[in-house]
């Protein structure tokens, strides 16, 4: 192996982790680090874990029509996220879902516990600010709030999954949580989590918006230095 993998950058047309007779660049994991996939293969037969990815691969199946047509311009997926998680839940017998939401979508949340309830689930939901714990617990200086020189209470994701923990969820849907407090949350959760809405204030959460327009009104992304612990933007020439 002569790098770390790097799959996102494969350009081979018949790839070795999708054909028999396919083939892998260098940095290709799946023919030069076969101990590592050995060993996580292994993972799957801890209890519960097979029939979690079996299902988790059922439910990618059965996202699509006209699978039998034999061409792959054919096929189409027709449901939703929101219907996966529900399929999904109930193929794994779930019968109480956590939801770790964001108070900025408190409206969408409640949209969301009411689709899950009428489904017949049991829904435990905790907003991101439980727990009214100051800002200033984690050390944040006054600049650093969203709203200077008032109170803040803090996100705390490790709040909402110990306090899902108490209510023995089963399985538990992280709703627009932010960068980092997502992470946060999937740690400290007792129950395997999914994510249903990713947080992203400027696309209407939608991040691969900014990832599909990379090359024209996204092009900072590659031409634009962020600069660390900031807002401030340090362009390719040096400009700020």
């Amino acid at each position: 192996m002569n790098s770390i993998p790097k799959c996102a950058d494969c350009s081979v047309e018949n790839p070795v982790c999708e054909s028999i007779k396919g083939k892998g660049p260098a940095h290709c994991p799946t023919p030069h680090m076969r101990d590592v996939v050995e060993a996580s293969l292994s993972e799957y037969e801890l209890p519960g874990i097979k029939s979690f990815a079996l299902n988790a691969s059922i439910q990618e199946g059965e996202c699509y029509v006209n699978k039998d047509k034999g061409n792959p311009h054919a096929r189409f997926a027709i449901k939703p996220r929101i219907q996966e998680t529900i399929e999904f839940a109930n193929k794994m017998g779930y019968k109480r879902l956590g939801l770790a939401f964001c108070g900025g979508l408190k409206h969408e949340a409640k949209i969301v516990s009411d689709i899950l309830n009428e489904q017949g689930f049991e829904v435990a939901s905790v907003v991101c600010k439980a727990g009214q714990t100051p800002k200033e617990f984690l050390g944040i200086q006054e600049e650093q709030k969203v709203a200077p020189y008032r109170f803040e209470s803090m996100c705390s994701p490790i709040t909402q999954a110990r306090l899902l923990n108490a209510a023995e969820t089963e399985f538990n849907i992280i709703f627009g949580l932010c960068v980092g407090h997502d992470s946060l949350m999937m740690r400290y959760s007792n129950a395997l989590c999914t994510v249903l809405v990713a947080k992203d204030r400027v696309t209407g959460h939608n991040p691969l918006a900014a990832i599909q327009l990379y090359r024209s009104y996204y092009r900072k992304l590659k031409e634009e230095k962020f600069k660390k612990g900031g807002n401030i933007i340090i362009s390719a020439h040096g400009n700020k």
